[in-house]
């Protein structure tokens, strides 16, 4: 069984993170991987990082910038981050992330979505019986030099000319940081005793499907009829699964995602105020500024001032 084979639904940015994407994999070679490239934007205000139900792996690949989190509506924690430094995520819940670059420095990062199917393996190998339930710890920027020299292997490998990975190469990678992320970041109390990674979400690929089919309709009306049958499930199904992955009703993510491409534009374009309403849906000027206030704080033309 592969990564997408378990995922049979719909959206991430891994979720759809804001800045250039530079690489997705897609194929073969990278069935037990989900991995991509962004360059972020040097200041960000708020993303929401969905519980998906993969291991996932941010590695900072150039920059510097102070990266704070928090649970949803919880308190921020902030990490200074440099090239090399790596994020764990395995939370059961949803949370926000939010950032600014420190200097010039181009920020980049990698995000790898490990499969269940190899990670399982792995703990299986690793701890034995107990793997059976294993679970992994959170780490928010630390610095590990064995799984920083795998990810560079990795991303070697996807930049190397001719741009056609080695599927034995990239699989020996994913089985080798599997194997590191068991034995060095296994959660020991919990794998065996009720522990495990979380059931009950959408997968990386599938809650990705779902949020690219939202960005490209971002411009019409919301339709949870439509995304439903994206994703091959009832409504009720989906909107159970989204909410848990997401902490959001589908409804409420399309809003974000529509507040989230309006400030884009506002901060990367001089279009007017009216002009970007209506990319984003809002045939009403009033409308989508009431809702642009109500999400960031401020009308849309003073946060066009403040940026």
């Amino acid at each position: 069984m592969t990564l997408l084979s378990e995922c049979a639904s719909s959206v991430v940015n891994c979720q759809r993170m804001p800045g250039k994407l530079v690489f997705a994999s897609h194929g073969r070679p990278w069935r037990d991987l989900l991995v991509k490239i962004y360059t972020l934007q040097q200041i960000e205000d708020g993303v929401i990082i969905p519980s998906v139900a993969e291991p996932f792996v941010v590695w900072v690949l150039s920059g510097d910038a102070v990266i704070e989190e928090r649970e949803l509506d919880g308190a921020w924690t902030a990490n200074h981050v440099r090239a090399g430094d790596f994020y764990l995520t395995t939370s059961p819940t949803p949370y926000e992330l939010r950032w600014k670059a420190v200097g010039s420095e181009r920020l980049e990062v990698m995000h790898l979505y490990l499969g269940l199917p190899l990670f399982r393996q792995a703990a299986r190998e690793v701890l034995g019986k107990a793997g059976r339930r294993a679970s992994l710890r959170e780490v928010s920027g630390r610095h590990d030099p064995v799984l920083s020299a795998f990810l560079e292997q990795l991303h070697r490998e996807i930049t190397a000319p001719p741009g056609r990975p080695s599927m034995l190469f990239v699989q020996g990678i994913a089985q080798s940081v599997a194997v590191h992320l068991v034995r060095h970041y296994a959660d020991t109390k919990t794998a065996g005793a009720g522990g495990g990674l979380r059931g009950g979400r959408l997968p990386a690929s599938s809650l990705r499907r779902i949020t690219d089919y939202m960005e490209a309709h971002l411009d019409e009306e919301f339709r949870l009829d439509g995304l439903a049958r994206e994703a091959g499930m009832s409504k009720f199904h989906f909107c159970r699964l989204f909410n848990k992955t997401t902490g959001h009703s589908p409804s409420r993510y399309f809003i974000r995602l529509r507040m989230e491409r309006a400030r884009r534009l506002l901060r990367e374009t001089r279009r007017s105020v009216i002009e970007i309403g209506l990319d984003v849906g809002y045939t009403s000027p009033s409308h989508f500024a009431q809702v642009f206030q109500r999400e960031t704080g401020m009308p849309p033309s003073e946060y066009r001032r403040r940026e």
